[in-house]
């Protein structure tokens, strides 16, 4: 019994010494894990602070973007609208001188009517007028406004505005025999409709703004 207990130490101790031996080896490698999670953890946070720095630029820059094309849609408001002024300014300016025409003319005939001599006023009046209808014309001539053609022209819906449905063994069926209303444009734009009387066949009765058939 006592040769058999040194031996049982002995065996007892072995498998003590190398589990030490393990942790030994272990605790190296522990470590090296260890510092290259931090080294991981650290480049992980520079690329973050990287990223945090390139998101704030890019905010930066839109809202400069933001506020330089606010400041362009300001600045095309005020350029639209300072045309339009202008272009109402110059328009005024032209229909002005016809105003005056028309006030001369009145004035004239007005004398003349105070000295009793209604025809040399009448005949006044009326050369005042066609003298103030022209300059008028070619005030709106110069601003590209040109009177529709209408009468003894086929019906067009883009240009005119039938107004009524008249027999006619004259023309063709279709056609503009009468423009109640001028008709004008600018450029390709049609500032306002002819309102005529467009022919039917003979037969058909008149009927007000029917020009289906």
């Amino acid at each position: 019994m006592s040769t058999d207990q040194p031996n049982a130490r002995e065996m007892t101790n072995e498998p003590t010494q190398e589990t030490d031996t393990a942790s030994e080896q272990a605790e190296p490698e522990q470590a090296e894990d260890i510092e290259a999670l931090t080294g991981e953890v650290e480049r992980l946070r520079e690329e973050i602070e990287e990223l945090k720095e390139e998101r704030d630029e890019t905010n930066d820059r839109l809202l400069r973007k933001a506020a330089d094309l606010e400041n362009l849609r300001r600045r095309m408001d005020r350029e639209k609208k300072r045309r339009h002024e202008a272009g109402k300014i110059a328009v005024l300016e032209s229909m002005l001188e016809v105003v005056d025409d028309f006030e001369r003319s009145l004035k004239a005939a007005q004398d003349l009517d105070d000295a009793e001599d209604a025809e040399a006023a009448y005949e006044s009046l009326k050369g005042g007028v066609e003298m103030v209808f022209r300059k008028f014309q070619d005030q709106l001539q110069s601003l590209g406004v040109e009177p529709i053609e209408a009468e003894g022209k086929p019906f067009d819906e883009q240009l005119h505005e039938a107004m009524m449905r008249q027999p006619s063994d004259e023309v063709a069926p279709g056609t503009v025999l009468q423009e109640v209303r001028k008709g004008y444009t600018m450029g390709d734009r049609v500032l306002r409709h002819s309102r005529v009387v467009v022919a039917a066949e003979p037969s058909e009765d008149g009927e007000a703004g029917d020009t289906s058939s």
